[in-house]
């Protein structure tokens, strides 16, 4: 019998592992989503000046070039169309459940199958069984929310839940969080509102955009000549490679272009803040490339603005009317945005996944998640993570490390197919040398100088210290001797 497969998640990477999976022979192939509409973070993250800062030719699927976006830098709406249209073209919306939810999955090793437990937001459970489990929940599906004692009385929402319902005309806003995603709805919102409160616990370096707005003769020239397209992404991978090689620290370039970036942060920040001492403010206190290297050309403006100010102290406590910082001043608000980002290193955070003997994924993962080449863990056969541990990036498209890991996993279940294999993991002596190999590694990285997202415990459990070719290669051809069947 041809093997089933369930994939959790309906965004880039759990579409492209749909996709792979029918090009390998698989007929029955079920993609659950929670929500009402694929397009993970992008379908989820809609506050306003939402936007990717990666290069649309280069945050792409290979397979699906689009002549047609309409930035260098594209937004949200039109990255959650491209997802959309493209889903549909391929015939993978057939594939997807939504409003489905994955609470647990459990591996039945009398049959040799995953039983995978879900419900729906009306009540109804129900329980599908398959030879395959995909997770492609990615890094960034859960909100955090750090523990800040207090009630306030006003509207309260995350920026991955933006309410769009509150009209922040002329209010006291109060935004807790410099992240990513507060770098971009901060100068979206800054004319609308009355005043605004950005606390801060650690300054990012922020660098410009080379943004620009695409005309139509652009988009007709790449219809005409699409090795255009072609051409330009691998100029943006190349350059964004580069940059993946300085973070990995082992580089010669590592030096001279972290500290060309350095320079060119700070002439951003002197050139948009003119007062020296909001300028002291937004100086980071660690090295560049530790944290996520944010790209705005907004960000500074926007701080400077009179009716804004930058808290650096803690904060606190929610009241009914503000929010309280460490030095005990209430700073008032009429609504509390929070900007503060994911539980990236919590890999599939409400999911009880339990493999053979009754192991728990939680306690194989006590310490910080692990898996070999990002995909597979001993005792969890048939089991694989689309953007699993160690396998972000600091720079370029997460895209083409998600294409690779979709490709790995439809070479293993075409061997399932065709009776090659028929329960397959890593073997322990390569997960373990492949685990030692990246803690060493990413302990000589750039992301290991600081606290950030990357670091649960003692432990770099989210990012890839290498290049995005490296990797590629890797996973272009599964090592069998690497794997076992347990069957």
């Amino acid at each position: 019998m041809a093997p089933r497969a369930v994939i959790i998640g309906a965004g880039f990477g759990g579409l492209a592992a749909a996709r792979a999976l029918r090009r390998a022979g698989l007929s029955d192939v079920v993609v659950l989503e929670r929500a009402d509409d694929v397009g993970g973070v992008w379908r989820d993250n809609h506050y306003p000046g939402a936007a990717c800062d990666v290069p649309s030719v280069l945050y792409s699927w290979s397979w699906a070039l689009n002549p047609d976006w309409g930035r260098r830098y594209p937004t949200q709406p039109e990255i959650h169309s491209y997802i959309r249209r493209v889903a549909g073209e391929e015939g993978l919306l057939d594939l997807v459940r939504t409003g489905v939810e994955v609470v647990g999955a459990a591996f039945e090793e009398s049959s040799g199958t995953w039983r995978v437990e879900t419900t729906t937001r009306d009540g109804a459970s129900e329980t599908l069984e398959a030879e395959i489990l995909i997770a492609a929940t990615g890094q960034l599906s859960q909100p955090a929310f750090p523990r800040v004692p207090g009630h306030f009385e006003g509207p309260v929402f995350h920026s991955a839940q933006w309410d769009h319902d509150v009209d922040l005309g002329g209010l006291r806003v109060a935004v807790i969080g410099t992240g990513a995603s507060a770098i971009q709805f901060v100068p979206g919102i800054v004319d609308r509102v009355g005043s605004m409160t950005v606390f801060q616990r650690s300054a990012p370096y922020v660098v410009p955009k080379p943004d620009q707005a695409y005309q139509p003769r652009h988009h007709r020239l790449l219809r005409r000549a699409p090795w255009l397209m072609r051409a330009e992404r691998r100029a943006w991978f190349w350059l964004t490679e580069r940059f993946n090689a300085a973070l990995g620290g082992d580089s010669a370039i590592s030096r001279p272009l972290l500290g060309a970036l350095r320079l060119g942060w700070r002439a951003h920040l002197r050139r948009q803040v003119p007062d020296a001492a909001l300028r002291a403010k937004l100086v980071p206190d660690y090295a560049l490339g530790c944290k996520r290297l944010l790209f705005s050309n907004d960000w500074y403006r926007a701080l400077a603005r009179p009716h804004v100010d930058v808290v650096t102290e803690a904060v606190v406590s929610l009241e009914e009317n503000g929010v309280r910082a460490g030095d005990g001043t209430l700073h008032e608000a009429d609504v509390v945005i929070w900007g503060t980002g994911f539980r990236a290193t919590d890999f599939l955070g409400g999911i009880k996944v339990t493999g053979r003997g009754g192991l728990d994924l939680r306690e194989a993962w006590d310490g910080g998640a692990r898996a070999h080449l990002g995909l597979t863990v001993p005792g969890f056969p048939n089991l694989f993570c689309i953007y699993g541990p160690n396998t972000n990036l600091g720079g370029s498209s997460i895209i083409n490390m998600l294409e690779a890991q979709a490709g790995y996993v439809a070479q293993v279940a075409r061997g399932i197919l065709t009776g090659r294999a028929r329960l397959v993991e890593v073997k322990e002596p390569a997960y373990d040398a492949y685990d030692r190999e990246m803690q060493g590694r990413l302990a000589r990285s750039a992301f290991a100088g600081c606290e950030s997202w990357y670091v649960d415990g003692e432990r770099i459990t989210t990012n890839w210290p290498g290049l995005v070719a490296e990797y590629r290669a890797r996973l272009a051809r599964v090592d069998w001797d690497e794997l076992e069947d347990v069957s």
